[in-house]
């Protein structure tokens, strides 16, 4: 056993370091300047499933974003491992501007907002005109969503073949949105699918319905290498099916520059986050009547300055009915 004197100040000695004050801190983050570009494709359970050029990688957010989440549709600086081998994990470390949101709550009553997914160019809801019946209300939300949120909205109505689409069309024909009406027999045979093809083209465009509306089954036929489990039933009672999708997927359009996302099959869709000032931009023709209503209006009360815009011939009433039955899902729920 080695013995010392009274002088201990030797450079051999070797001191255990305290827990604390050991690491110096800063504020200062890294900048990645040298970090690769990358499209989040899917997420499940910290994991991000990411396209860096010609390669799927898989990721996880650094820690330095914090409590900031990465979500389909995403533009991302990656760094690490980019070879997208086996068992190789690359690190998200900087989540890049939106240029859209698609979000919802619970329900209208639940302050969390969820983000679905980012940088989407066009909403296509997808509704079956029979088995299982329309639902209205669930539409109108994900219409308030898709302005509220930048983007475009799609109706794509499956089924033809049990239900004329007349009455449902004409519900929305004030809105000018578009819309492909497909029948089973057109999806098999492919001339549905072209049809919806011209709305995508150059395009992202996520795809929402609840379950059972053919969603699934026509994301299949528009990219058929990556064929998804579809919808085994309905439920004769409930009106439901079963959910196929459990997370939202990005999917490249073959032979198109274009991209669709499928997202899970839509139960609920609360709009606790939308405010009526985000929805007006989309009624450019009523937008400038708003500038003599009162702070905060709601633009469906007795002083909304819209009704003298209209009355004076400055637009349709069909659009301020329009506008004002979709601020009024906020007050309804989707089955009413």
């Amino acid at each position: 056993m080695r013995r010392y004197g009274k002088h201990t100040d030797e450079d051999d000695i070797r001191t255990r370091p305290g827990r604390r004050n050991t690491r110096p801190r800063t504020n200062i983050r890294p900048k990645h300047e040298d970090a690769s570009e990358g499209l989040v494709l899917t997420v499940d359970r910290g994991r991000l499933t990411c396209l860096v050029e010609d390669r799927v990688v898989m990721a996880m957010k650094a820690r330095e974003l914090g409590r900031k989440a990465a979500v389909v549709g995403d533009r991302v600086a990656i760094v690490g491992d980019l070879t997208g081998r086996k068992d190789s994990l690359a690190r998200i470390v900087r989540i890049e501007e939106r240029t859209s949101v698609l979000r919802r709550t619970a329900d209208d009553d639940d302050p969390y907002e969820r983000v679905v997914v980012a940088n989407a160019d066009q909403l296509a809801v997808v509704t079956a005109l029979a088995d299982p019946e329309p639902r209205p209300r669930l539409i109108d939300r994900c219409l308030v969503a898709a302005y509220a949120g930048g983007l475009e909205p799609l109706l794509v109505l499956t089924k033809s073949d049990l239900a004329p689409p007349d009455k449902l069309l004409e519900l929305y024909g004030h809105l000018d949105i578009p819309y492909v009406v497909t029948s089973r027999e057109e999806l098999q045979n492919g001339t549905a699918v072209a049809r919806v093809r011209e709305q995508l083209d150059g395009k992202i465009t996520a795809f929402v319905g609840h379950s059972g509306v053919g969603k699934t089954t026509l994301v299949n036929s528009l990219v058929p290498r990556e064929q998804r489990r579809t919808t085994g039933h309905v439920n004769a009672v409930t009106g439901r099916g079963r959910h196929t999708t459990t997370s939202a997927l990005a999917l490249p359009l073959a032979g198109s520059d274009g991209w669709v996302i499928d997202t899970p099959g839509l139960r609920s869709f609360g709009l606790h986050h939308v405010d009526p000032s985000q929805v007006i931009h989309a009624f450019p023709d009523l937008e400038p009547g708003t500038e003599g209503c009162p702070r905060a209006c709601s633009h469906d009360e007795p002083d909304c300055a819209l009704d003298a815009w209209v009355a004076e011939g400055h637009a349709d009433p069909a659009r301020l009915y329009s506008l004002r039955r979709l601020l009024a899902t906020r007050e309804r729920k989707e089955g009413d």
